[in-house]
């Protein structure tokens, strides 16, 4: 008896033994593709945002010394920044992110080929050069938008290339992660890259993906961070000794930006479908032309900060004495921001939100005379409530905004003006802007695919 018990201990011993050998070389394999693809995620990033940089220099160079070359110079970089996404890579237009959205949801044997549409090396290039054409040419974008599509990209190559016998990886955690740690890197974020993944990118339990998330944020942001040092997106804004009452003044700057981040992505979605009903390429392009110059015109007839990603208006708010915007910037914030991301060029909205809602809170700081740490508390609140009426992620915008400027001590202003911002944009329309671009996304690419699939039976020669 004695003697069988031994043998039965010894056998489940080097079974179970050999499980867990199995089960850590398993793990250990499904890490590496995380890891390689965070790896390039971050260096890419970092290219991408001096690129960007350059490309802003250059813009800015332009309006300083020879503002009347814009009405030239916008039209012509609008123009080729569009024909690089139609002609190569048509869904590398746009911010990115519906795509990345879109191809989480596709991503399924049965729809790969839609998904290598949306994410692929030729999305990586094309959306890259074109959204720093845009820029150059004074365009109204930003590049962290573009950055969550490359990294997705980048993710879904990586686990394309992966040999047969590797251990099987889901394909939507490969791009939920590399979203993640895209914007991680984009804005030197962490926490905002992973409340993003959950808030706006995962239908799935957490728990099922986590490790690799964390690990990829972490490795994305370190390699970010070893080339571009530990910055801050924005910088260190005074929010010390703030009112008591300034929490009425931050609903009332998050009721507007709401309302007003809702109301820019329902113009958007109301100007794209009315371009789809243009049946000549003629329409578009003068279409184009005209946003040009009018972005062109706000350049050269207000001032340098009413075009761009919108990063020159948010630190001219945070931390100079000019505090307080016209009440016409705004509108001309909003006003280039829809004009440049209706072109069909690439480009983000998300920086461009941020100024926006900064240009906002800014105003109503004026309106108020507010003190600096007080009106800085307004323009921070309008950040997060404009992007939250587009993107209709609270958490997500003010994670991002605290992470940016560091300011722990406005966590709770900014939740605030998150939340009170969601409701108020639910005034014009209950759902996102990405969600809404996400479903055109789908629909278009079903209906290339239904296209396509007519014209190999009309091909098939007759029996």
């Amino acid at each position: 008896m004695k003697k069988g018990l031994e043998r039965l201990r010894l056998y489940l011993k080097k079974v179970f033994g050999r499980v867990r050998n199995e089960t850590i070389r398993t793990n250990f394999l499904q890490a590496i593709p995380f890891w390689i693809g965070s790896l390039i995620t971050g260096l890419v990033a970092v290219l991408y945002t001096r690129l960007f940089g350059f490309a802003e220099t250059g813009a800015s160079f332009v309006f300083k010394h020879y503002s009347w070359a814009l009405f030239i110079l916008t039209p012509v970089c609008f123009v080729i920044a569009r024909w690089l996404v139609v002609k190569f890579a048509p869904y590398a237009r746009g911010s990115g992110i519906p795509q990345v959205i879109a191809s989480i949801e596709l991503a399924n044997p049965k729809q790969n080929s839609l998904v290598d549409k949306l994410l692929s090396l030729r999305i990586i290039f094309i959306k890259i050069f074109s959204s720093l054409i845009m820029v150059l040419g004074g365009g109204v974008i930003g590049r962290e938008g573009p950055t969550i599509q490359i990294a997705g990209s980048i993710f879904w190559e990586v686990n394309g290339l992966l040999p047969a016998w590797w251990p099987k990886i889901s394909k939507r955690n490969m791009i939920m992660t590399g979203a993640a740690a895209g914007l991680a890197a984009a804005f030197n974020t962490p926490l905002g890259g992973i409340v993003f993944a959950v808030e706006e990118l995962t239908k799935t339990h957490i728990k099922y993906f986590k490790t690799a998330i964390f690990t990829a944020v972490i490795i994305a942001g370190l390699t970010a961070q070893a080339f571009l040092g530990p910055y801050l997106y924005l910088g260190y804004p005074d929010v010390n000794n703030l009112s008591p009452y300034i929490f009425f003044a931050v609903a009332l700057v998050a009721v507007s930006t709401g309302i007003a981040g809702s109301a820019m992505s329902k113009l958007m979605l109301v100007i794209f479908r009315w371009k789809s009903k243009m049946k000549l390429a003629r329409y578009s392009i003068a279409y184009l032309i005209v946003s040009a110059l009018i972005i062109a015109s706000f350049g050269y007839f207000f001032h340098q900060i009413s075009v761009g990603s919108g990063k020159e208006l948010m630190t001219k708010a945070l931390f100079t004495g000019d505090k307080y915007n016209a009440w016409y910037m705004p509108i001309v914030r909003i006003l280039g921001s829809v004009l440049s991301f209706t072109s069909g060029a690439a480009g983000g909205v998300f920086a461009p939100a941020l100024a926006s809602g900064a240009s906002i809170g800014s105003w109503f700081a004026g309106l108020f005379h507010l003190t600096s740490a007080n009106s800085n508390i307004l323009i921070l609140a309008g950040m997060v409530g404009f992007l939250t009426g587009v993107t209709r992620t609270p958490f997500t915008s003010a994670i991002l905004v605290l992470e940016m400027t560091d300011r722990h001590n406005v966590i709770f202003h900014l939740m605030l003006a998150g939340m009170i911002s969601s409701l108020a944009a639910m005034v014009i329309d209950k759902h996102s802007f990405y969600d809404h671009l996400k479903l055109m996304y789908i629909r278009e690419l079903s209906r290339h695919q239904d296209e396509e699939k007519e014209e190999e039976k009309t091909a098939e020669p007759a029996i």
